[in-house]
């Protein structure tokens, strides 16, 4: 299980990213939300879109959940 945060700062093309809390990318703490603990970045990004629509996984750290 793996600790997952989603970016509050949506990106240029809208998308608000779901980070592992050990990603290089991770937000600061102020810019970011703890979605709990997940065996795998599709749960995650799951329960990133009950706040934030269009969630999208880390291209580093939830790549399988990365779409372009």
């Amino acid at each position: 299980m793996k600790k997952y945060y989603v970016n509050k700062n949506a990106q240029n093309n809208g998308d608000h990213e779901v980070h592992t809390g050990d990603c290089k990318y991770l937000p600061d703490t102020s810019n970011r939300k703890y979605l709990g603990e997940f065996s795998s970045c599709k749960e995650a990004v799951k329960e990133a879109k009950k706040d934030y629509s269009q969630s999208n996984g880390c291209k580093t750290c939830s790549n399988e959940c990365h779409t372009s």
